[in-house]
């Protein structure tokens, strides 16, 4: 068919006609609905059923014009029907009123909600349909649906829901769910009441975000978990630089809803733009992205730290990115360089954030951390966390450092009880049950930290570390390391952030005394820098001198250990105060033969951290000072010290300074004491109970 005889027999057919007439009754329809569901509170779902069923019955329509026509005898073949210019062809002025009557149908619609917007605040949808039915003020906000074209914009949809649940937290009349609980969630998913019903809220806040350029479409909704009823909904379109004001809109309307009432300070502080800068806020969400993931890698914070820094120099006055950037510092500080730029970097910013803004929460939690890691100041620490609390009363993370200072204070009894507060509180926050599970392991109650660790893994089924960690815990548990060697193979080869999967395959081959094995995950790697479970980098050296001592060739692992050394020192060097940096240089001496230079490392990193006042990594350097008096041939200190240390809490590490039963019987570093009948026996006992209070 020629295109001029195919175009004539569109016309003939009318499907030019259907196509026009379905597009205005389509319009018509999901205007329609766009009105008429909200106030029968059907769920969001049921809209895009509805839009999707509208598109695809667009081709339909046509398929059926080209192939049909109505008649006055009835529905017939378009081949059978009467000739342009008979009586049923004039049937075609019959289409024509229909295309005008619904195009003034459409016309009338349009200027009803024209007029119906104009009543309403600009960007604003229908508010509250449903009154509250429950007194409860709990609420979940669930993630963001990112609907922009540019998919590398998802940071900045978690970043608007970061916010505003940064924000709620500030309303002490409300209970409010971390991201971390909410993160694994869809964004509109259909069984809210389940989700209520787990996170042990009533009300759940739904919202998307669409960035283009410089301008930014939000829609948020309130929502009854368990009757799927609107509570209130809006939408804002807003340029990049207004778009400050959104997170304090939606928490005041959030809190109107819910019929909670906010001092007039907590008014003041929900108010507070962090910036003006829209620049800076940008970079600050994308630095929130590497600060709250939830591997917790060394990587990930210094990403962190530089986005935070950037921020800054955008707009020196963004206090809440100088409490970020403080805290950052100070979780680098605390698990990876103890080192004094680091540690002055952590203080100064804090004291920036609460110079500019004397009660900024986030500024108080800082410097609370920075007490905390830095100094060990405990009681300073819980000054300023008690702060924070005040004017952050929903923030998880704070309650979280008050149980992990109290912990670190030998108090596991209360530690445990603030932990399970916590998890009552936000009961599917991976954190919270993270550090639960932490503090089982380290006292030892073996049960109780697999299971926790088998809920985070449940929240955070990607997380290495977790996987790794909790595959460990089997084998302190049970004394097989199956479980290790099954999860690191099922990684894919080239993942190895900060060396940990490395270290781990070197690790659990010198637990097999497969020399071999150890040797072929160190050609493999391709980093020259492993970052230990004590968060001190391991040269490949180091790793390389200890497989060759468990192969007897200590010529090798003498030059292995000489090429390591300078390294180990000047990590000392450059954190003087770092009691587990100063014991686990004297252990790399212990296994070159100084004895003196040792011991020497061993008790300076003793006397740094001594485990009245740090029981977590005043431990750690026990175990470390346990391996050196083995090492050194002196017997009778080690097995007193082993004695002592396998009934106290957290002497036990994913490393060979761990001191539990499994380690003792099948690690190599243990082996100068095997001879021993007091070592022997030790062996061949239960596990004896671990001690606390």
């Amino acid at each position: 068919m020629d295109p001029a005889t195919f175009l004539a027999e569109l016309k003939r057919r009318k499907v030019y006609r259907v196509a026009v007439a379905y597009a205005i009754v389509a319009w018509l329809l999901i205007q329609a609905a766009s009105i008429l569901f909200p106030t029968f509170e059907a769920p969001l779902w049921v809209m895009k059923v509805f839009i999707t069923a509208v598109i695809l019955g667009f081709p339909v329509a046509l398929i059926l014009a080209w192939a049909f026509e109505v008649t006055p005898e009835g529905i017939r073949r378009a081949e059978e029907a009467a000739p342009p210019g008979s009586k049923t062809a004039k049937g075609g002025m019959k289409w024509t009123a229909l295309i005008v009557v619904a195009a003034m149908a459409a016309t009338a619609l349009f200027a009803f909600q024209l007029a119906r917007t104009r009543k309403m605040t600009p960007a604003e949808v229908p508010k509250q349909t449903v009154p509250a039915a429950s007194t409860d003020k709990s609420v979940a906000v669930l993630p963001f649906e990112n609907l922009s074209s540019d998919k590398e914009n998802a940071f900045f949809a978690q970043g608007i829901q970061d916010e505003i649940i940064t924000t709620l937290s500030r309303i002490s009349g409300l209970r409010v769910i971390s991201r971390t609980s909410t993160a694994h969630y869809q964004s509109a998913p259909e069984n809210l009441s389940e989700i209520g019903r787990q996170l042990r809220v009533s009300n759940v806040l739904e919202g998307s975000v669409q960035k283009a350029g410089d301008r930014v479409h939000i829609n948020v909704q309130l929502i009854r978990a368990d009757t799927d009823a609107h509570l209130w909904a809006q939408s804002y379109n807003r340029e990049l630089t207004d778009i400050f004001g959104v997170e304090a809109e939606v928490a005041k309307s959030i809190a109107d809803s819910l019929q909670a009432t906010l001092s007039p300070q907590e008014k003041a502080r929900v108010e507070t733009k962090p910036t003006t800068n829209a620049d800076a806020y940008v970079v600050y969400l994308r630095a929130r992205d590497y600060q709250t993931r939830p591997d917790n890698l060394l990587q990930d914070f210094k990403s962190a730290a530089q986005l935070y820094k950037q921020s800054i120099a955008l707009d020196p006055n963004f206090a809440l990115a100088h409490a970020r950037l403080s805290a950052v510092m100070s979780q680098i500080y605390h698990w990876f360089e103890p080192i004094r730029e680091v540690k002055e970097s952590a203080r100064r910013e804090a004291d920036e954030s609460l110079r500019l803004q004397p009660d900024l929460g986030e500024g108080h939690l800082a410097l609370g951390l920075y007490f905390y890691y830095e100094e060990g100041n405990y009681q300073e620490a819980l000054r300023e966390l008690n702060s924070a609390a005040k004017t952050l009363p929903n923030d998880g993370d704070v309650g979280l450092y008050i149980a992990a200072v109290q912990r670190r204070q030998g108090h596991f009894t209360d530690a445990i009880a603030a932990y399970q507060k916590a998890e009552a509180i936000d009961p599917r926050n991976s954190i919270t049950l993270y550090d639960t599970a932490q503090t089982y392991f380290g006292v030892r109650d073996w049960p109780n930290a697999v299971k926790g660790m088998d809920r985070v893994l449940a929240l955070a089924p990607d997380s290495l570390n977790v996987k790794i960690q909790r595959a460990y815990m089997e084998f302190f548990w049970k004394g097989s390391t199956a479980p290790i060697k099954a999860v690191l193979e099922s990684f894919a080869p080239n993942l190895d952030p900060d060396g940990i999967v490395t270290f781990s395959r070197w690790d659990v081959a010198l637990i097999d005394r497969d020399a071999d094995a150890a040797e072929r995950a160190l050609t493999s790697a391709q980093l020259e820098n492993f970052v230990a479970p004590t968060g001190i980098p391991l040269p490949k050296s180091y790793l390389a001198g200890c497989v060759a001592l468990l192969r007897n060739d200590a010529g090798r692992a003498q030059h292995e250990f000489e090429t390591a050394r300078p390294i180990l020192e000047q990590i000392v060097m450059k954190s003087p105060q770092d009691g587990i940096r100063h014991a686990q240089l004297g252990f790399l001496y212990a296994l070159m033969g100084f004895k003196d230079a040792a011991l020497r490392e061993g008790q300076r990193g003793a006397e740094l951290t001594p485990v009245s006042k740090d029981i977590v990594n005043g431990n750690t350097v026990q175990g470390f000072l346990a391996l050196i008096y083995a090492r050194n041939g002196d017997a009778d200190h080690a097995i007193q010290l082993i004695e002592r240390l396998l009934t106290t809490p957290f002497a036990v590490d994913y490393a060979d300074n761990g001191i539990t039963l499994s380690d003792l019987r099948k690690r190599w570093e243990w082996d100068p004491l095997r001879g021993d009948p007091r070592f022997q026996k030790i062996l061949a006992e239960p596990e004896p109970k671990t001690l606390y209070k």
